[in-house]
């Protein structure tokens, strides 16, 4: 049993067991310092990556490493509690295998939380920024090797990758929240190492407004998959270069910490209203 399709089912099934055939209508997958969104789900069932077959296994200290499945706002959910990035030494299609077991699993659309660098100088600390748009960056893609017809077509389309409708639901809930919502194109890149100044400016030029390491190949793997997806960025440090100085990761920690609030009230309240 080697091949994607076979490894995804087996992932599957072990997840319908442990969870008595639960079926989430929504994914979550929470980003660096962003776990803070748990607390408002009603959880049921609680499986560590490290228990589900072919599961990656988070090694970054932010990224908890478990599956959870229960309720919130009165809809089943599905949140993954820590994801995993390419610079963890881990293959495209491993970072992204957890999103083919999610949409297998039922999911109807997948929300996607990140910490990210601000490009545009108009943002601030702890801002959050829907993202309407992305350049890929990655050395790999995910959709690299043998296509699963069944799944998707082997050149999906990426002309609108982010839901129009959830877009404009987030900034109907945010408003109704009094949070302040700004919209722009993410900027993925491999990592680990962060940016010089020269890259920021270079990332600047061909129309980043935040630059992160993560959430692209999610987001290709659900297109190719037909999910609909809404993404944001919280602006965990300032890379213009009239902001720019030497990033420390607890700043970046503090500044997810700082936004998480807005970002539990915007993804509640988005999943409440949408029907």
């Amino acid at each position: 049993m080697n091949n994607l399709k076979d490894k995804a089912l087996e992932a599957l099934s072990y997840i319908q067991e442990r969870s008595q055939q639960f079926t989430p209508q929504y994914g979550i997958v929470l980003g660096t310092g962003l776990g803070g969104l748990v607390e408002d789900v009603e959880i049921q069932y609680t499986i560590p990556y490290e228990e589900i077959p072919y599961f990656p296994v988070s090694t970054v200290e932010s990224h908890s490493g478990k599956l959870l499945l229960g309720t919130l706002a009165g809809k089943s959910v599905v949140v993954m509690q820590g994801r995993f990035h390419y610079y963890e030494g881990y293959s495209m299609q491993e970072v992204t295998f957890p999103i083919r077991v999610l949409k297998l699993l039922g999911i109807q659309k997948l929300l996607i939380s990140n910490a990210a660098g601000g490009l545009n100088p108009s943002y601030a600390m702890s801002d959050l920024m829907v993202i309407e748009d992305h350049i890929n960056l990655c050395y790999e893609n995910p959709l690299t090797g043998k296509n699963i017809d069944e799944w998707g077509d082997r050149f999906p389309d990426m002309f609108a990758p982010y839901d129009s409708e959830l877009i404009a639901l987030s900034h109907q809930v945010a408003k109704e929240h009094n949070i302040t919502l700004q919209e722009g194109v993410y900027a993925s890149v491999p990592g680990p190492n962060l940016e010089t100044r020269a890259e920021y400016r270079y990332l600047r030029i061909i129309g980043g407004d935040a630059v992160g390491m993560s959430t692209v190949p999610e987001v290709i793997v659900a297109k190719h998959m037909n999910l609909p997806v809404f993404a944001v960025s919280v602006i965990t440090d300032l890379c213009s270069p009239d902001h720019l100085k030497p990033v420390v990761i607890k700043e970046i920690l503090e500044a997810a910490h700082k936004a998480e609030t807005k970002l539990r009230t915007l993804f509640r309240a988005m999943i409440s209203a949408d029907n």
